[in-house]
């Protein structure tokens, strides 16, 4: 019986469909350059949608619920095999997978033509269809100690119906339950995920170099800042403008800050495929100071500052960061960030940076501006620039 490995090796279908993280990697980065520039077209009266989202909905959803399980899928499919040991999804269920993904993204456009239960549905079946493969996987390969990354998958598809059901009922979610608990679930899994890969790509490609100080390993310490973090973002769900919220956001920031000081980053600087990992994860620390000035100062410091420390800082960074350095590895390519890597990189920390320079009132329409601009030039460039990787078979 051959191995796993050789059962891989043996695939002979489309190179876009013998892994995971190429339909979802390419196809998650260009619908996140189509729907901010979609975005854009809407605001300045370009473009409209049938939908029967509000505007700000759609925007919510076709980057929180769209853009963003595209990502965890593509990296859950690719990492998943390597933590049981099993098969990746490949060829056509992987496909089948990915139409599901498209046809959220479709049904969500044209939603004025469509009864909201049967567009919450079609756009919720991918997200079940992931969370049931994923589940699957960990239960035959006994890989327990990731049911708590299935669990936070599991409420980014319940948050997925909140929001649909708030839009349908009360007319707007945006700001409501659903949008909070999709941003607390891939905030909490950027630090559960991020708490492994970090410190340990850190410590791979510092051993090859000169002595100094090295990140330090997962300890007790980071089960406390994880067990306060999720409670911060648990009552933020709840009660986003209570000073509880503030004050237990302060104390996860202080500590997520302090965590991700521990990793050495500064030591990374010569290598921007490891350096950007850090500062993907800086925005969630930033994050977390930012809702607590907002319920303490809400005149001097927008909530949407905070979100999009978050959004596009946490979430877009981290997962750009993520994005390249898998295509590089999986596709048999070094891993070293090209030149059109830093730029994309430039890109989409200048849009969060200039996003959140928006929320504290600074030259908002400048910055709103620039935040679309490196949004688009960030992913629009990742689909140009990888896509051809991976759409090809690996070296």
């Amino acid at each position: 019986m051959s191995t796993s490995a050789e059962q891989v090796r043996q695939y002979t279908g489309p190179a876009v469909l013998s892994y995971g993280f190429r339909p979802f990697f390419l196809g998650g980065a260009a619908w996140a350059a189509l729907a901010m520039a979609i975005w854009v077209g809407t605001l300045s009266g370009v473009v409209s949608l049938p939908t029967a989202f509000g505007m700000l909905d759609w925007h919510v959803h076709a980057l929180l619920y769209g853009f963003l399980p595209a990502i965890v899928a593509g990296f859950l499919l690719t990492a998943v095999p390597n933590w049981t040991g099993r098969l990746p999804v490949t060829g056509v269920p992987l496909a089948v997978l990915a139409l599901g993904w498209l046809a959220g993204r479709v049904v969500i456009a044209v939603s004025a033509h469509i009864d909201p239960l049967t567009t919450a549905l079609v756009d919720g079946v991918f997200l079940a269809a992931v969370c049931l493969v994923i589940g699957r996987e960990i239960y035959v390969g006994r890989n327990w100690r990731n049911l708590k990354v299935l669990a936070l998958t599991v409420l980014v598809t319940v948050g997925n119906a909140a929001f649909h059901w708030e839009a349908a009922v009360t007319g707007t979610a945006w700001n409501g339950y659903g949008t909070r608990m999709g941003v607390a679930s891939a905030v909490f899994l950027i630090a559960l995920i991020g708490g492994r890969i970090v410190p340990s790509f850190t410590r791979n490609w510092l051993a090859k170099r000169s002595p100094g100080r090295l990140p330090i390993t997962f300890n007790r310490q980071d089960l406390w800042i994880l067990a306060v973090s999720g409670g911060a973002l648990a009552i933020w769900v709840a009660l986003p403008g209570a000073l509880p919220t503030a004050a237990l956001c302060l104390v996860a920031g202080g500590l997520q800050g302090w965590r991700l000081l521990r990793w050495a980053g500064e030591r990374t600087l010569a290598e921007p495929l490891v350096f950007i990992l850090h500062v993907g994860y800086l925005f969630v620390p930033i994050g977390f100071v930012l809702v607590a000035a907002a319920v303490v100062w809400p005149h001097a410091v927008a909530t949407s500052a905070a979100l999009h420390a978050w959004t596009v800082g946490g979430i877009g960074v981290m997962t750009l960061a993520v994005m390249t350095r898998a295509s590089l590895g999986h596709s048999g390519r070094a891993l070293h960030a090209s030149a059109a890597t830093v730029v994309l990189y430039l890109a989409v920390i200048a849009a969060a940076v200039a996003r959140i320079a928006a929320g504290l009132g600074v030259a908002p329409a400048l910055m709103l501006d620039v935040a679309a601009v490196g949004w688009i030039l960030g992913f629009g460039g990742f689909v140009l620039v990888y896509g051809p990787m991976l759409l090809r078979p690996r070296l």
